[in-house]
């Protein structure tokens, strides 16, 4: 999902001249400085409208083998690995890799699960409604993430309606009512490390406290997820999730891990290096 780096040497020529110049001014400076921050905000927009443009934010629901082609037929490692995922799963749901596809891939698998199960459904519904107040208690305000809490209730009460799969898939795949139920499910993964910062400060890297990671790495849009941002959410909403991972590591099989441990999964996700799918048995 990471964005690539602007290198400004492949994109600028240099030339080298053989009488001083003359130093610049500081205004002169400055525009410079514009001109290349314009630059690589013109290039990213490039690179996010291309990425938006060959990927859907979730894709229709396909058979696994469209795997075997994103890889090399030589490639022994991925197809060895594809071959052991077939023996679990048989289809897989695609997320656009834009830093949000961990939220994405959980929010839809989820409800989709729930057009099935109304008993988890009425569960759902009941600790997602109280979530906002949870919030609120915490110290967000009311104001600035009831729009965000809106929208999320309000698919969950377009499942309720027994909605098509097809309605369900259009609402996730419209950007602003997507990007609003990330955006909460962000706030909600956030508000459990936090309430939960005893337990979790042990795991966090570079001398930041729970709410500096947070406010930097779990808050932030198209900031990737690991094993700390599953963990929280699985725990906030009480939905378990198994993640199968696919990577160069030894061995021709994935490895799976559930969060929390020991519960019995009710969504499940294939981890590639900085992205997240959705997988079907």
């Amino acid at each position: 999902d990471a964005l690539p780096i602007y290198d400004p040497d492949a994109a600028i020529g240099t030339t080298v001249k053989m009488e001083p110049e003359e130093p610049r001014g500081r205004e002169e400076e400055g525009v410079n400085c514009l001109a290349y921050d314009e630059a690589i905000m013109a290039q990213q927009d490039r690179i996010q409208h291309e990425i938006a443009v060959q990927n859907p934010l979730v894709s229709d629901r396909l058979e696994l083998a469209v795997l075997c082609k994103e890889y090399a037929n030589d490639d022994y490692v991925y197809q060895q690995k594809i071959k052991d995922l077939h023996k679990k799963y048989t289809h897989i749901r695609k997320t656009r890799p834009d830093g949000n596809c961990f939220y994405r891939a959980f929010g839809f698998s989820h409800l989709e699960a729930l057009l099935d199960d109304s008993k988890e459904l009425a569960r759902f519904k009941a600790i997602s409604a109280k979530s906002k107040e949870d919030l609120v208690n915490q110290g967000y305000t009311e104001f600035t993430i009831e729009d965000f809490h809106n929208t999320f209730m309000d698919l969950i009460e377009l499942v309720e309606k027994r909605t098509s799969l097809t309605d369900l898939l259009a609402a996730f795949n419209d950007q602003g009512i997507s990007d609003y139920l990330v955006v909460y499910l962000r706030l909600l993964t956030s508000g459990y490390l936090q309430r939960e910062q005893q337990f979790f400060e042990s795991f966090i890297e570079g001398g930041r406290t729970v709410k500096e990671f947070c406010q930097q790495e779990v808050e932030p849009m198209a900031k990737e997820s690991d094993h700390i941002h599953i963990i929280a959410l699985a725990q906030a909403l009480h939905v378990s999730i198994l993640v199968e991972y696919m990577d160069r590591g030894e061995g021709g099989t994935t490895n799976h891990h559930v969060f929390p441990e020991g519960s019995v999964p009710n969504v499940y996700l294939l981890y590639r290096p900085g992205h997240y799918d959705i997988l079907y048995k």
